[in-house]
C-alpha cells in the first residue's frame, strides 16, 4: 500500500508525534508501561476544555463517569473511549468529550469502564450498558450513543442489547469502530501494515477480554458483527479511517443494518489513520471529520436524518 500518496504531510507529522510517545509495537512493554505510554501520548495532544463546559465526576451505579454540561442540555451523549479495551480512561478523551458538549449543547457522559486483562468480558460491556441505563434514569433525556475504536464496539453492543428496553436511544455515532470483522479479508489485509494500527496487533489482542485468552463465539456483546439480527437498531452513522485495518467493519455493519430495514450511513475518511480524533487540532482532514462527527451527533439529537 502506497501510504506516501494516500497520507498527507500533516497526517504524517501526527503519526510521527504519536509514535514518539506510543510506538506501534507494544512488545516488551509491561501493562503498566503500556498504559503510561498511552496516557502520555493522549496528554501530548490534549486541548484545553472550552470555558463554557462544566464537569462533574460521578458514580453511575458503581461505574465511574465524567459528566460534561453546558447550559441546560436536553439530550445525553454516552461516550465510550477507545484504547483496545486495555488502555484509556476519563482523562484520555476528556477534551474530545468537552468539545462535543460545547459544540452540540448536549450533556456528555464519559464512561470509565473496567479494562482488560484484569477484567474479562463481559465486564466492559456490563459497565457500558449499566451506565447507559443509569443515565436514562438520572437525566431522563433521550440518548445518543457514541465512541471510538473499542468504545465504538461498546456503543454498538449497547445499542443491540438495548433493543426493546432503552426506547429513548435516538441513534449512535461510531468512530473507526472495531466490530469483530473477518481479519482474513478486505481492509484487514489491504491495510494490514497501516500506520498506528496493524493487523498483527489486532490479532494479538483479539482474545484479551476473553476467559483464558479465547474470544467468545457468536456473542454480539463482544463483537457486534457476530450478531445474527441487525433489525430494530437505532439510526447509525459510522466514520472509518481509510488507512486502517478495521475500515471495512464500519461498511459491513452499515450494510447489515440497511439490509435489515434500518437506517445507517457509512463515511470513509480518505487518508486518515486509526486514532485521528487526536489530530483534529493539527490536521485539516481530521478537523473536517470531527466537524462531521459533531454534526452527526447533533442531528441525531434533533431527530434529523440528513443522509437520504
Amino acid at each position: 500500500m502506497d501510504y506516501d500518496s494516500l497520507i498527507d504531510a500533516q497526517t504524517w507529522e501526527f503519526i510521527r508525534r504519536t509514535q514518539e510517545t506510543y510506538p506501534d509495537d507494544p512488545a516488551g512493554r509491561t501493562l503498566a508501561e503500556e498504559r503510561a505510554a498511552y496516557d502520555a501520548m493522549c496528554a501530548a495532544f490534549r486541548a484545553p476544555r472550552p470555558d463554557v463546559v462544566q464537569v462533574r465526576d460521578m458514580s453511575a451505579n458503581g461505574v465511574p463517569v465524567r459528566v460534561y454540561s453546558a447550559g441546560g442540555p436536553t439530550r445525553t451523549v454516552m461516550y465510550f473511549h477507545g484504547g483496545g479495551f486495555v488502555v484509556g480512561g476519563l482523562d484520555s478523551h476528556d477534551d474530545v468529550c468537552a468539545e462535543i458538549c460545547a459544540q452540540t449543547g448536549y450533556r456528555v457522559v464519559s464512561v470509565d469502564y473496567r479494562l482488560a486483562p484484569e477484567h474479562k468480558h463481559p465486564a466492559a460491556f456490563d459497565d457500558a450498558y449499566n451506565a447507559t441505563c443509569w443515565a436514562g434514569t438520572e437525566f431522563s433525556d433521550p440518548i445518543i450513543l457514541a465512541g471510538d475504536s473499542a468504545g465504538a464496539n461498546l456503543a454498538a453492543a449497547v445499542a443491540a442489547h438495548a433493543r426493546g428496553g432503552q426506547r429513548d436511544i435516538l441513534g449512535q455515532v461510531l468512530i473507526y469502530p472495531g466490530l469483530g470483522g473477518d481479519v482474513d479479508a478486505g481492509s484487514y489485509i489491504e491495510h494490514a501494515d497501516a500506520p498506528l494500527l496493524q493487523r498483527a496487533y489486532i490479532i494479538q489482542y483479539a482474545g484479551v477480554r476473553g476467559v483464558d485468552g479465547e474470544a467468545p463465539e457468536n456473542d454480539p456483546t463482544y463483537a457486534p458483527l457476530h450478531d445474527s439480527d441487525f433489525s430494530n437498531l437505532p439510526r447509525s452513522i459510522v466514520f472509518s479511517a481509510e488507512c486502517d485495518p478495521v475500515c471495512d467493519d464500519g461498511r459491513v455493519y452499515c450494510e447489515r443494518i440497511r439490509a435489515a430495514g434500518g437506517k445507517a450511513h457509512w463515511i470513509r475518511e480518505p487518508g486518515l489513520v486509526h486514532g485521528y480524533l487526536r489530530a483534529r487540532t493539527t490536521v485539516d482532514r481530521a478537523r473536517d471529520s470531527f466537524e462531521r462527527i459533531v454534526c452527526a451527533i447533533e442531528a441525531l439529537g434533533q431527530d434529523i436524518w440528513p443522509y437520504d
